[in-house]
């Protein structure tokens, strides 16, 4: 079954309209949708390795141009339909203390946060919320992304055809270290999240946001 998924899911990645679907993706995910692009870009990567820096570069396009209509979304309906989409995404907790952390550190947290697994999009909209700057947030955004999608791409351009031989060999092993890495990942980073809420952290406790009222 595993095998049957594996060349589904490759076949689809090499379709004609394949790179429509992955800007799509990378798009909509630094803005509102839950679901990341990394898992099409790396297939796509792994079916046409010559084409590698290609995808990530629509990657990296997508998701900045995304992360703009999250910046719009926080800066121009936070209050109409914004505090809801975070609530559907489950972030809304996490919004006051994103947005005290981006008024302390800007350009930083959005370099460090957009090339981790926790949610770009959360960052754009709480960026738009504050009035960030945006030339800072377009630049940031650019690295930040650019980084972690052109890194992808320039892998798998250098070793594609090698890493698709060995992955069709050891696709169940790799399968199962996978699903290890992700958790172990997750809870690493967790508890290095959970670092921050020292004496010293003013965001550690953060008063909720519950209406636009700050201008930055």
């Amino acid at each position: 079954m595993l095998r049957r998924l594996y060349d589904w899911m490759l076949e689809k990645a090499a379709h004609r309209h394949a790179e429509r679907w992955l800007f799509l993706f990378a798009f909509v995910e630094s803005s509102f949708f839950p679901v990341p692009p990394h898992p099409l870009l790396g297939l796509m990567c792994l079916s046409q390795p010559r084409r590698a820096l290609r995808y990530g570069a629509i990657c990296t396009v997508a998701s900045v141009l995304g992360g703009l209509f999250g910046y719009a979304i926080g800066y121009f309906a936070y209050d109409a339909f914004g505090q809801q989409l975070l609530q559907w995404l489950g972030l809304a907790e996490k919004f006051p203390a994103a947005a005290c952390y981006l008024r302390e550190y800007g350009a930083q947290l959005i370099i460090v946060k957009g090339a981790t697994p926790i949610p770009f999009k959360l960052v754009t909209i709480t960026a738009g919320f504050i009035h960030m700057s945006l030339f800072t947030f377009v630049w940031a955004s650019i690295v930040s992304r650019g980084f972690q999608f052109m890194a992808v791409g320039l892998l798998f351009r250098l070793f594609g055809a090698w890493a698709k031989s060995f992955i069709e060999k050891y696709l169940g092993l790799l399968t199962i270290g996978f699903v290890v890495l992700v958790i172990g990942g997750f809870l690493l980073i967790s508890q290095l999240e959970g670092g921050h809420g020292g004496a010293a952290d003013p965001c550690s406790s953060p008063q909720p946001i519950a209406a636009k009222s700050v201008t930055g």
